[in-house]
């Protein structure tokens, strides 16, 4: 360890603790806040509890990687982080979700929450340490200091700056000249992290702009900057055009024919990835990356079972071996769709559970979404 490195001040087991909490992030960006309160100093609420936050929209069915954002939050439960999942139900209303029906918006922060809660085996809840907190935006906003904060927030903000960061709603650049609330966005997200005196910010890459945003508005006013955590992104099962020729295209709810949803059955996950691209000798693949960030972590190892006329079973408890496998013929490429799709409906089974004591919660959410 050397002094420029922000971890350098930690004995073994406080760098040890740092790096179980964020396991499996794509990024971690200003950690040094995060080892400055592991090693005695205060947290940005001036107390010894870390608290971490992500913010969601309540938009639509949860989709596959979502996984990953629970993983990241039971690793920091594990270590004592308190984690506030933010129900952004207004965020979700100012990027025109649900034609902008606040009823149908917090009918999908109830689905969302209770998706967490299967994902996570129902956590403890509250505000101490390794529990879970919901929290809807509302709530939230009901403070005359928090809009403050929103337009502190605003300040010194150009136009174009602030476009730079319509990719975190989906949208590019040029998409809302005609809607002034959606140059308020980073504003609003920057605020829920100040107002919630939050230490670790955390989502999926496409937020890094939005905690960049948050940082310079930090540097600005001297305020305490979060540390960004940032998870993988999942490529949609099509591709580009149905190729996989980048990884620049998210797995995404608003397109479920590219995406797989967890509350997809055996078969609709069969028929899924059977279309989804795996061309020989290409490792990029959605097929693989879901057997890497996904199958293995969860069940260490991935079950092929062709049809005995064209091989024996096999399991593979490496990702290389079976990209390398598929490559030199030894798995046929369906067969190894077949083996990730029913290795995920073992994954995926814990939510199905949960949702069957929930019949009626997803029959409306199935009727918001125009779901079966």
């Amino acid at each position: 360890m050397n002094d420029d490195d922000p971890l350098s001040s930690l004995d073994e087991e406080g760098r040890s603790r740092v790096s179980r909490m964020f396991a499996g992030c794509a990024e971690v960006v200003g950690v040094g806040h995060v080892a400055s309160v592991v090693s005695g100093g205060s947290t940005h609420s001036g107390d010894d509890q870390l608290v971490a936050y992500i913010g969601l929209e309540p938009s639509g069915k949860a989709h596959l990687g979502w996984i990953l954002l629970a993983d990241t939050i039971r690793n920091m439960l594990d270590e004592g982080v308190n984690v506030i999942i933010l129900l952004a139900d207004w965020h979700a209303w100012v990027n025109d979700k649900f034609d902008r029906d606040m009823d149908k918006i917090t009918l999908a922060g109830e689905y969302m929450t209770e998706v967490f809660r299967a994902l996570l085996g129902n956590p403890p809840e509250g505000e101490g340490a390794g529990q879970l907190r919901f929290l809807s935006a509302s709530q939230l906003m009901d403070s005359g200091r928090y809009w403050e904060r929103v337009l502190r927030c605003s300040k010194n903000m150009s136009l174009s700056r602030v476009r730079r960061t319509f990719s975190i709603m989906g949208r590019d650049e040029d998409s809302s000249d005609h809607d002034l609330a959606a140059f308020y966005y980073p504003a609003l997200q920057a605020a829920d992290i100040f107002e919630l005196e939050i230490d670790i910010a955390f989502g999926g890459m496409d937020q890094r702009k939005a905690h960049m945003y948050m940082r310079e508005v930090a540097d600005k006013y001297d305020w305490i900057k979060a540390t960004c955590i940032h998870t993988p992104m999942l490529s949609g099962l099509k591709g580009s055009g149905g190729r996989m020729d980048s990884f620049d295209h998210k797995m995404s709810k608003s397109d479920p024919g590219n995406a797989i949803l967890l509350d997809d059955d055996p078969e609709s996950l069969r028929t899924k990835m059977r279309k989804a691209f795996l061309e020989i000798g290409n490792p990029a693949s959605p097929v693989f990356e879901i057997a890497q960030y996904i199958v293995l972590p969860k069940l260490d190892s991935i079950a092929v079972t062709p049809d005995p006329k064209f091989g024996e079973p096999s399991n593979w408890d490496d990702l290389q071996s079976f990209v390398e496998a598929v490559s030199d013929g030894s798995i046929h490429p369906l067969d190894a769709k077949m083996a990730v799709a029913d290795a995920l409906s073992e994954v995926l089974a814990p939510v199905s559970q949960h949702f069957s004591q929930k019949p009626d919660l997803l029959a409306a959410m199935n009727q918001l979404t125009g779901s079966q």
